[in-house]
């Protein structure tokens, strides 16, 4: 094994905060479903992959009807899962823009069709919030380790 980082699904998957009952929501199914549909008949018809697709997608000059409805479902998306999670403030917020010098200071989202960062800061912090709270509820039902669950985790060590 090389000593690039890597992610695990224990790392990633098992401890993200999903909403409450998302595998049964009927919204989500089916704007999922939606968005994958159009996005796989977009890309049948245009003979491109996913890497092509997306960057016409974040493309601001990219205009045709096609890449226009990827981008209402993308949106539309977004929404649905920020109110499975009960952010319905957030929902009604969630603008996302092409981001470029005059409004993102991150260059790596420049280019890109995407929440401004202070969107992006604050549904960031309330994942981080929400997920503190579920593992605070897992340790109290004895379900889950104090610290951070990992094997090499330094729990109860003092840093030198």
């Amino acid at each position: 094994m090389k000593d690039d980082l890597r992610y695990t699904p224990s790392d990633c998957f098992e401890t993200f905060p999903f909403p409450e009952g998302f595998e049964s929501d009927p919204k989500l199914e089916a704007i999922g479903q939606a968005y994958h549909d159009h996005r796989a008949a977009l890309m049948v018809a245009a003979n491109e992959g996913l890497t092509k697709t997306y960057n016409r997608f974040h493309d601001r000059t990219e205009m045709p009807e096609d890449i226009q409805e990827l981008r209402r479902l993308h949106d539309e998306m977004d929404r649905t899962v920020l109110r499975a999670y009960g952010w319905e403030d957030l929902a009604e917020q969630a603008q996302p823009l092409f981001l470029d010098e005059t409004n993102e200071d991150d260059h790596k989202y420049q280019g890109r069709y995407f929440w401004p960062a202070e969107f992006r800061d604050e549904v960031l912090a309330r994942l981080l919030a929400l997920n503190a709270e579920r593992h605070k509820e897992e340790v109290a039902a004895g379900i889950a380790p104090a610290g951070g669950g990992h094997a090499d985790d330094d729990e109860g060590e003092d840093d030198e």
